[in-house]
């Protein structure tokens, strides 16, 4: 007989997991750029002063989620309430998998009505069944409406002892400021490039995937201070390099992202007032498939980089910064003063604006760069005030009058003239 399907015991391939949910953040240690919460959290449960409902704040990716799960971790393992933990600690591993009875994890954003929280608050009055805490984390907590927020406000302000609330939310601003006023308030911050790299490297080493240190800086800056959004585009860097070494040059592809040896020859040929240079190098950039509004976020992003060139010269010696930013962008910022590079940001942000609205964006990017290419070798005005006061005014003599004698005998003299209207 023919076997149409494989049994489960010959499909042995374990499902690809992302790196996202795979290094997911499982203990304090694991929390990346986030010291002072730490250290607060770690200091409330070591003194035993945990407090019965807190807020965790910041953009998207950042741990939130993460914090409020290792909270109760700390809260309901074994040992507990402690920072430190065994590996096989039941009561974690099951706060891990989703299953432990008394932590119930509730998404704001898809249950946002007042019955839905009634329903989640039946059963606070009762003891916790497997853990000492009874442990409620809300997910996005500012989508309830203001009635749920109300039905919820006198729950956490008179909480039994065994309850503790974590809210987690991206818009803090949206949560009354009653219910703030009873939690305790974490801004998470964003996590450094520098933090981000360090960790991506450390993955990309544990899976054993070639990456350039430079390609790891590209997705660290373009993650924008977001781990998971960092973990994303490093998954689909590996998807796209198909077990070959993963390049700048493939990830500024990936990114829509020009290189940035070509950003800084844009950038010298713009300063130099070269405008048919600029144009034609933003043509060549446009029709190898790069995005006009990321080519000028990216300048404008150089034309940063330059001003703090000059401004903080020992940054050069900085680890954020790339090979090419090093060896291209420091020398150019020597060669540009100050004020133009100020007023080349200004004029650019304002043509990236327009280039937004713009129905042909490549057209808006375009006349922005004639214009700052036509102005940059143009002196500043406190520049030309300040030669100008270099040098001696210059004395203009005014020129005679002439005073003329009245006319002798003039028709007008006894009489005055007449004035004659045109007939119509």
């Amino acid at each position: 007989m023919t076997q149409l399907f494989d049994s489960p015991d010959t499909n042995t391939a374990k499902p690809y997991m992302a790196l996202a949910r795979t290094y997911r953040s499982q203990n304090f240690a694991d929390l990346i750029g986030q010291q002072a919460l730490v250290q607060t959290l770690t200091n409330a449960i070591n003194s035993d002063k945990i407090h019965h409902a807190y807020v965790l704040t910041g953009i998207r990716g950042v741990g939130k989620t993460s914090t409020a799960r290792i909270l109760a971790k700390a809260l309901n393992c074994e040992n507990g309430p402690s920072v430190k933990w065994d590996d096989d600690d039941q009561q974690c591993a099951a706060i891990a998998a989703g299953r432990h009875v008394d932590v119930l994890e509730f998404d704001a954003a898809s249950h946002t009505g007042v019955d839905d929280v009634r329903s989640l608050f039946e059963g606070v009055g009762y003891q916790p069944v497997q853990g000492k805490y009874k442990i409620y984390i809300i997910d996005e907590v500012h989508m309830l409406s203001r009635q749920a927020f109300n039905a919820l406000l006198k729950t956490l302000e008179e909480p039994p002892t065994h309850v503790k609330f974590i809210f987690a939310t991206t818009e803090v601003n949206k949560i009354p400021v009653t219910v703030l006023s009873r939690c305790q308030r974490f801004d998470l911050k964003r996590v450094g490039t520098e933090d981000l790299t360090t960790h991506f490297k450390n993955i990309c080493e544990k899976e054993k995937i070639t990456i350039s240190s430079t390609a790891l800086g590209l997705i660290a800056r373009a993650s924008d201070g977001s781990v998971r959004d960092g973990l994303s585009l490093l998954d689909q860097a590996i998807a796209l390099a198909g077990g070959q070494e993963i390049t700048d040059a493939l990830v500024s592809e990936m990114l829509g992202q020009a290189n940035s040896s070509r950003i800084f020859e844009l950038l010298e040929k713009l300063l130099t007032g070269n405008a048919a240079g600029v144009l034609a190098d933003l043509q060549d950039l446009y029709h190898n498939g790069h995005d006009p509004v990321l080519m000028a976020q990216e300048m404008l992003r150089a034309l940063h980089l330059l001003t703090r060139f000059k401004i903080v010269p020992d940054l050069i010696n900085s680890t954020d910064l790339t090979e090419a930013e090093r060896i291209l962008g420091a020398p150019l910022a020597d060669k540009m003063p100050l004020e133009g590079l100020g007023r080349a940001y200004q004029m650019l942000l304002t043509g990236l604006e327009e280039a937004k609205r713009a129905t042909r964006p490549l057209e808006a990017i375009e006349m922005a760069l004639v214009r700052i290419a036509y102005l940059a070798p143009v002196p500043a005005i406190q520049t030309l005030l300040a030669q100008m006061g270099e040098h001696e005014p210059v004395k203009v003599e005014a020129a005679p009058i002439a005073v003329t004698e009245p006319i002798a005998n003039a028709p007008w003299d006894d009489e005055p003239p007449k004035t004659t209207r045109p007939h119509l």
